[in-house]
């Protein structure tokens, strides 16, 4: 036995769940669809099955604690079409016809029950989230309606929502993994996760490596080691089960921006690794590095993410470099990734209109930023880097080229103090802000997502939360080195 099956084995001893946490899945997972199964009886309400699906259901991929069950109902869809419709009809009929299901179908059910804090979500389409509560603790429910598809629908056509996929990852996974693998999966799982790069929560990144992704690298490494030592090749050499190159899947534009391309083999035009992120990707990629380098059972030791205490920490010439905004969640309703996915889309237009003036000429130089939240806490944060955050009052705007006559004489007749430079035709404009920080209030304000309450803007000296906190350790520490 090598150094590294020790410690694979060591780790896997600790990950492991339990006989009684397997057990008691199994029991509420029962108890659901006797529930459900009744239900529809009474209501005339005809489904193809009912099946457990993610890691604690029928894959068996979990890792001990894992508290969560995602109960899929599958529905015939030719009973849901009447007629030929558009797709943008067709979406709506679904949205209220699956809404309708969940009011009057799930939470009628099993609000008479055990089951507490019983929620209409809205993902592509709505879904019930519930927990379940015994003196063993909360088991968090998510009770999903998608369609039956068969297989060979799905690889000619696609899905008709986007987690009609989801039973076939789940058969797939079951028919393909070995008990063996499925162990090497939990591993797997077990080390993004102590890189912070796991799943839809991670910090690292808007997405890290997800469930699905970690199975199916398994399946084509065949084992943990094996994969770990051709990390370092996932950005540039692609897997694909249909047997296409990396260059023939270039050549395709739903493919052509992808960085990391694993597709999935239920669905040819799908790539699971196509929202793992970058950050998440090269973070995780070093770490890999160290463990080859240096074996050690800690790094599938999870440990709580590093708050920094600026009153403690040594002086660097980065903090000057480093600024905060956090928030308050205000709207309960709305889903944490669609939030999560709002704040990045507003990290994106303060780094577009930071790095360039509207004229294109330059700001306040590269920024790099990165998200934090805790759900249960509300909390959210987005941290910046800003490389040059105090810039000169001034700055020389370019016009156009004299030789363009045309734009030449537009320009002069708007901007009669112009000047010449290497036939260019320039003026000298005052900016507004010459601090980024200003900017970032300026822009917080009309520009930050409304379902926000902006507790802080400011550098990082003044953050007030310890999410604020976190945020900053994971871009200073788990980004900023990283960056390509």
């Amino acid at each position: 036995m090598t150094q590294f099956d020790d410690i694979f084995k060591g780790a896997l001893n600790e990950i492991l769940p339990t006989k009684q946490e397997i057990d008691k899945h199994k029991e509420i997972i029962d108890f659901l669809t006797k529930l459900l199964t009744q239900k529809a009886k009474e209501l005339g309400i005809t489904f193809n099955f009912i099946e457990p699906q993610g890691s604690t259901g029928i894959k068996q991929t979990q890792l001990r604690n894992t508290s969560d069950i995602d109960l899929f109902i599958g529905m015939d869809f030719k009973s849901f079409m009447e007629e030929k419709i558009s797709k943008t009809k067709l979406k709506q009929k679904l949205k209220s016809k699956f809404r309708e299901l969940c009011e009057t179908w799930i939470i009628k059910t099993i609000e008479k029950h055990d089951f507490k804090n019983i929620v209409l979500l809205y993902a592509e389409h709505p879904y019930v989230s519930a927990e379940y509560i015994d003196s063993e603790g909360i088991t968090e429910i998510d009770i999903v309606l998608c369609f039956a598809l068969s297989k060979e629908y799905l690889l000619e056509n696609g899905p008709i929502t986007a987690v009609d996929r989801t039973p076939w990852h789940t058969r797939f996974v079951r028919d393909n993994l070995t008990k063996e693998q499925k162990n090497e999966v939990r591993l797997l799982k077990q080390f993004f996760k102590c890189c912070y790069s796991y799943g839809d929560k991670s910090p690292v990144g808007r997405i890290g490596f997800i469930g699905y992704s970690s199975e199916l690298l398994i399946y084509h490494f065949r084992n943990l080691l094996n994969l770990f030592e051709h990390f370092d090749e996932l950005e540039y050499q692609s897997i694909d089960f249909f047997s296409r190159n990396t260059k023939e899947l270039k050549k395709k534009p739903r493919f052509i921006n992808d960085f990391l391309i694993i597709i999935d083999p239920t669905d040819k035009n799908r790539n699971v690794a196509a929202a793992i992120s970058k950050k998440a990707y090269y973070y995780c990629k070093d770490k890999v590095k160290q463990f080859l380098k240096d074996p050690d059972i800690s790094y599938f030791q999870i440990k709580s993410l590093p708050i920094v205490d600026f009153n403690l920490v040594k002086k660097e010439a980065i903090f000057d470099h480093l600024f905060l905004i956090e928030f308050k969640k205000e709207n309960l309703e709305v889903h944490y990734t669609e939030l999560r996915d709002k704040l990045y889309s507003f990290g994106e237009k303060v780094k577009s209109s930071g790095e360039l003036e509207k004229s294109k000429d330059p700001r306040f130089g590269k920024i790099t930023f990165e998200v934090y939240f805790e759900t249960d806490k509300s909390l959210y944060a987005i941290s910046f880097f800003c490389e040059n955050p105090k810039i000169s009052e001034k700055f020389l705007r370019r016009g156009p080229p004299v030789k363009e006559k045309t734009h030449a004489k537009q320009f002069k007749k708007k901007n009669p103090n112009y000047f010449l430079k290497e036939n260019f035709l320039y003026i000298e404009e005052k900016r507004r802000f010459i601090k980024f920080l200003d900017f970032l209030h300026d822009i917080s304000i009309n520009k930050a997502p409304k379902e926000f309450y902006i507790m802080n803007v400011t550098n990082c000296y003044h953050t007030k939360t310890d999410v604020g906190k976190r945020c900053v350790y994971v871009l200073k520490e788990m980004v900023l080195p990283y960056i390509k």
